[in-house]
């Protein structure tokens, strides 16, 4: 082991939550150490829809209704799976997840992450000219297709629920939905809503590997090693990654999934569950490839154009994080999938799978560490990784560099688990 390599911070993970705080951190002119155990984005960051999902203005909420309830008991709907055995450890989880998703207490939770949603985008685009990521960033939105009235009309109901969020969305019937997917079936659905205000990715994963490479072209250190081997020394933080000893004064955690390994070593404890999804590639004609990402709400799937194919990304699959994958959702996605447009053969030798890291009051935990003064949090941002990666690097930076924070940092505190708080 050579003489340690020293830096101010040591960013533990390279998914796109670590990377972007590795870039606001060094754009304030602090050294940082990256640190990953395989590619940037190689996880998480890369399984996703692809979706900076600025529309996203209310959280991911516990469904209340008996209709929807029914249907996600019975365990066949696709939109979500379970383990049963997952299903009863996860019931406290679950619990409080339900209670958080009150029509009250949802409208004050979307209040607190309204800030960084509405940043998602401009966050993004600060770096897209240095990262060269023009060419994987397309304009236009996304669309939330219904194959039943009912669905659609309820949808529309929420929709205009939001205009005070000042959101563009078109209402598209059955011929208007045509013009604009013209690769869908006929008859494939009811209408659709068009979401104009998101921008999507047709690499998130490549995006996210961008980024962090214009974080060594700047000047940062991306080093090999197993992130969770980072412990506390003397005077900060160290880990042996790359053949040397690297430390630094502070260290964030933004480990996605992994997280919970690293914080339950040093006493803490969070209320972290998962909620899986799997994607796999199509080969699909250009004529019938989707022209915007498309959502089939009632079964939770999204078809979207990656440079690898069509990707279909599945709903939600409550199981243990390592759990072994379960191909029912996906074959069944893929199902539904091929009466809205003519996928061809499967592109990847296995389905992916990865696991969303998700607290039970649909925010994440953003900032200081309450016992130990050098150490951050950054992780549990559930479906919205991918989105609010950027808006939470800045936010991040702002609070460990003494700036103003562009919103109020309260309610992502990782205090609000502490006892006495209900979360």
């Amino acid at each position: 082991m050579t003489t340690a390599e020293r830096a101010d911070v040591m960013v533990l993970g390279a998914g796109i939550i670590g990377v972007s705080i590795a870039l606001h951190l060094q754009e304030r002119g602090r050294t940082v150490i990256l640190v990953e155990r395989g590619e940037p984005g190689g996880e998480t960051s890369h399984g996703n829809a692809g979706l900076i999902e600025r529309s996203s203005v209310v959280p991911y909420a516990f469904p209340r209704d008996l209709t929807t309830l029914a249907a996600f008991a019975s365990n066949r709907s696709i939109a979500v799976r379970y383990s049963p055995a997952t299903l009863l450890r996860m019931a406290p989880w679950l619990a409080r997840y339900w209670w958080n998703s009150a029509p009250a207490r949802l409208g004050s939770l979307g209040r607190s992450i309204l800030p960084l949603i509405e940043r998602s985008i401009a966050e993004h685009q600060r770096w897209t000219r240095d990262a060269g990521t023009q060419d994987l960033l397309r304009e236009g939105g996304w669309i939330d297709l219904y194959r039943r009235k009912a669905g659609l009309e309820q949808a529309l109901r929420s929709a205009k629920a939001l205009a005070c969020h000042g959101l563009a969305y078109d209402v598209l019937g059955p011929g208007e939905l045509a013009a604009r997917e013209p690769g869908l079936m006929q008859g494939a659905a009811e209408g659709a809503i068009h979401w104009r205000d998101p921008v999507t990715v047709s690499d998130p994963g490549g995006v996210t590997r961008a980024y962090a490479a214009l974080f060594v072209a700047r000047g940062g250190r991306l080093v090999r090693g197993d992130a969770l081997s980072a412990r506390q020394g003397d005077k900060g933080w160290q880990i042996e990654a790359d053949g040397r000893d690297w430390r630094a004064g502070d260290a964030v955690l933004a480990l996605g999934p992994w997280s919970k390994e690293f914080y339950e070593r040093l006493g803490y404890r969070f209320p972290l569950g998962f909620k899986r999804g799997y994607h796999m590639h199509y080969e699909v004609a250009p004529e019938s490839a989707p022209r915007h990402p498309i959502c089939d709400a009632q079964a939770g799937f999204v078809l979207t154009q990656m440079q690898r194919g069509v990707r279909l990304t599945t709903g939600i699959e409550l199981a243990d994080r390592d759990a072994r994958s379960d191909p029912w959702q996906l074959d069944r996605a893929e199902q539904v999938a091929r009466r809205l447009i003519p996928l061809g053969r499967r592109l990847d030798a296995e389905p992916w799978r990865g696991a969303r890291p998700c607290l039970p009051d649909m925010l994440p935990v953003i900032g200081r560490a309450p016992r130990h003064p050098n150490l951050w949090f950054a992780f549990g941002h559930a479906h919205h990784g991918f989105t609010l990666g950027p808006a939470t690097g800045r936010l991040l930076a702002e609070a460990m560099t003494g700036e103003p924070t562009f919103c109020d940092m309260t309610p992502f505190e990782a205090a609000r688990f502490s006892p006495g708080h209900r979360a």
